[in-house]
């Protein structure tokens, strides 16, 4: 049983430490960084004058209310109609979400095209072998790969 658990500490301990996974949570940590920035873009520099433009709107207090005690009321903001205890949809948020979801798409699209381009092959002389056998997994790869795409090993 010790065996076992010492055994599966030292695999634990190399997944752990691949290069994969350290990369991951670092994507993940400045992923959600990224993510507040354009959050605060969209709320703080691109809808207030959207909805300047738009009559004065401001699409985070957009609400519809459902009737509190089978009655409609009118409620002259979100925060009325939830302090009286009503359901609300609150589809301004929504927008503002659909618009932020869609500049983080954006960015990470330009940010993938120009990895892509830096990334770029370079050509291969004619009479050279094009492929490579993966010292871990067997498998055949470009002879350009530095990471496995079947064991994502180092090569």
């Amino acid at each position: 049983m010790l065996k076992n658990l010492k055994r599966y500490g030292e695999e634990f301990k190399a997944f752990a430490m691949r290069g994969n996974v350290i990369d991951m949570a670092v994507g993940i940590i400045i992923g959600a960084a990224f993510g507040k920035i354009v959050d605060s873009l969209v709320n703080d520099v691109i809808m207030p004058p959207l909805g300047f433009a738009l009559g004065k709107v401001d699409f985070s207090k957009l609400f519809l209310a459902f009737p509190v005690n089978g009655e409609f009321q009118h409620f002259d903001s979100l925060d009325a109609a939830q302090a009286a205890g009503a359901v609300t949809v609150n589809y301004g948020a929504f927008i503002n979400t659909v618009i932020s979801f869609l500049l983080v798409a954006f960015a990470i699209f330009l940010l993938i095209k120009g990895i892509n381009r830096l990334q770029a092959p370079k050509d291969i002389p004619a009479g050279e072998p094009t492929t490579k056998e993966c010292p871990h997994c067997f498998s055949t790869i470009d002879i350009r790969a530095k990471k496995c795409p079947n064991c994502t090993s180092d090569i």
